[in-house]
């Protein structure tokens, strides 16, 4: 079965498989690969992909997001649980948040060690997302 991982335009949508943190840490680094505005990672192992579309997001990831490595992999985790769970609450509360920035749920499973390049675009995703839309998931968002 094919797990995967999608960002479209303000979608952001985790489909995470069932293998534990510690099932996990010898895996290879994902293959990442740039095109525009597309963002997509591919672990063959895991059986998973991340893509990521959002006109403006490589640019600005580029030019002014930290550098990988300036977080640590657990800082990152536990940065994008926050946020997740916040993004997750919006999504069922239509009424109160737009559906249009808030369009699926977000499976993450702290659980499962992702690796450091998908928790590093997941939380880089966030930030300019919180950034463009003018929105506040979770505790103070860096003014990038």
């Amino acid at each position: 079965m094919k797990n995967s991982i999608y960002i479209f335009i303000i979608l952001l949508t985790i489909i995470a498989c069932s293998t534990s943190k510690s099932q996990v840490a010898n895996i290879e680094k994902p293959k990442a690969t740039t095109s525009n505005d597309t963002i997509k990672i591919v672990n063959e192992e895991l059986e998973y992909e991340v893509i990521i579309i959002e006109p403006g997001f490589d640019f600005w990831l580029q030019s002014t997001a930290y550098p990988r490595g300036y977080y640590s992999q657990s800082y990152l985790e536990n940065k994008n649980l926050f946020y997740v769970l916040e993004w997750n609450n919006r999504v069922l509360q239509p009424q109160k948040y737009s559906p249009n920035l808030y369009e699926m749920t977000i499976n993450y499973d702290p659980n499962i060690n992702y690796g450091y390049e998908v928790n590093y675009l997941i939380y880089n995703y966030m930030i300019y997302f919180q950034n463009k839309y003018n929105q506040r998931l979770y505790g103070r968002v860096p003014p990038r």
